[in-house]
């Protein structure tokens, strides 16, 4: 069924509560290969010298940690591709403006290095068919984390909450070089290679382990207002 821009509210849009032009976003990729601290690093953080035996442990507890303060911070140390959807209301415009969420200047500073993996809308035929739209008919906007595509086929299927979609690469954070939050990592990895529960004992007790990560990560940590 061919678009009716005046069933999608133009010229103004339909009525949402989310400012931005997306419906929905989902996380699709994540770095889970790339070392963050170096076994260097961390054998003398340890003082584990000469001692290669637990080197494939400390690589997966190395990853742990880099995730666990990717979490505490909400802000990925390395690239992560996301997936995002959006409504068929987006073709009341022209051009078409596709906001990418969990992009910000304060995110990643270096926005050049946000890589568009591909557009692709679905097709008013039964079934919907995902079509890629060709790279040359769109480009990135960093001014405004936007993806600009000057115009997008009617034949877009208007019956799907969500029919349009664009997936994305985030640049790796230069938060990954900063000696506090590598601090913050190696102390975390510490206290998980020789506490290796949650808790410890204190006189007869369970305590929990006072990492002072909280101390080290808030500054870096987004304002959720």
């Amino acid at each position: 069924m061919p678009v009716n821009s005046q069933l999608v509210g133009a010229p103004y849009g339909a009525n949402t509560r989310n400012p931005f032009s997306y419906v929905k976003v989902e996380q699709i990729g994540r770095d889970v290969v790339t070392p963050w601290l170096t076994l260097e690093e961390i054998t003398q953080q340890l003082n584990l010298f000469n001692d290669e035996s637990q080197d494939s442990f400390l690589q997966s507890l190395e990853l742990a940690v880099r995730q666990a303060i990717e979490d505490y911070l909400g802000l990925s140390i390395f690239s992560v591709t996301y997936r995002v959807w959006y409504g068929a209301e987006n073709l009341a415009a022209a051009p078409v403006c596709l906001d990418l969420p969990e992009v910000s200047q304060n995110n990643y500073p270096d926005m050049s290095g946000v890589q568009i993996e591909r557009v692709a809308y679905y097709t008013d035929s039964m079934p919907p068919v995902l079509t890629v739209v060709a790279a040359n008919q769109y480009y990135y906007d960093s001014s405004g984390n936007k993806v600009i595509i000057q115009s997008l086929p009617t034949s877009i299927n208007s019956e799907m909450t969500a029919p349009i979609i664009c997936e994305y690469t985030t640049a790796p954070n230069p938060l990954q070089t900063y000696p506090v939050i590598k601090q913050a990592g190696l102390l975390l990895l510490t206290h998980l290679y020789n506490n290796r529960a949650l808790t410890s004992d204190t006189v007869g007790q369970k305590a929990e382990i006072p990492f002072g990560l909280a101390t080290l990560l808030r500054p870096y940590k987004p304002l959720v207002m």
